[in-house]
């Protein structure tokens, strides 16, 4: 899933450090809980993961890039069980995580069949009653200036629900902001 040199160098600022940890993830978790096991799918640089570390009660990502998942658990050490795992075929047993979550990640995701391939894993990775949250980003022309050369299938926040529960889920919900959408569904 490539992503040009821009984009690569935004995801590892400071700047988009301090709007995710500032703004979209009390946003986007606002209200969930975290104390029990957590799967971040498609932690990146890890620019989220360490701000669920501080929350979480047990963290694992599962990161598709060899080269990103060797470089967060270096960083991360052991506070962090980091994977090199596809969101659509986790490594995980059924019902193994009490909260699934992933941010900035389903535009990178090829297809809308693969992105819901990846809802059916975090569906199947849940324990009953555990929530899938997070959030991505919405169309605009900056977007998708940023993702010349990238691979990006945008999520409609509007159809997003009815995908969740095609997936397995229940009582889910898109809240779409000014740049981005959160949402979450109950497993």
């Amino acid at each position: 899933m490539p992503m040009n040199a821009l984009h690569r160098r935004l995801c590892r600022s400071d700047r988009w450090a301090a709007r995710m940890h500032g703004e979209v993830l009390p946003w986007a978790l606002e209200g969930v809980d975290l104390a029990g096991d957590v799967l971040e799918i498609g932690p990146g640089y890890g620019v989220t993961t360490r701000w669920l570390v501080e929350r979480a009660g047990a963290l694992t990502a599962a990161e598709v890039d060899p080269r990103l998942a060797k470089d967060l658990g270096r960083t991360m050490g052991e506070r962090v069980d980091v994977r090199t795992a596809d969101g659509t075929r986790l490594p995980f047993a059924d019902a193994r995580f009490d909260a699934v979550v992933c941010f900035t990640v389903l535009h990178h995701v090829p297809s809308p069949a693969q992105q819901d391939r990846v809802f059916a894993e975090a569906a199947r990775v849940l324990r009953p009653g555990g929530v899938f949250a997070g959030s991505d980003s919405r169309r605009s022309l900056r977007f998708r200036l940023l993702h010349v050369g990238d691979t990006m299938v945008v999520v409609d926040p509007e159809t997003l629900p009815d995908r969740l529960q095609g997936a397995g889920f229940h009582e889910a919900i898109a809240d779409a902001g000014e740049r981005s959408f959160r949402f979450r569904a109950q497993r």
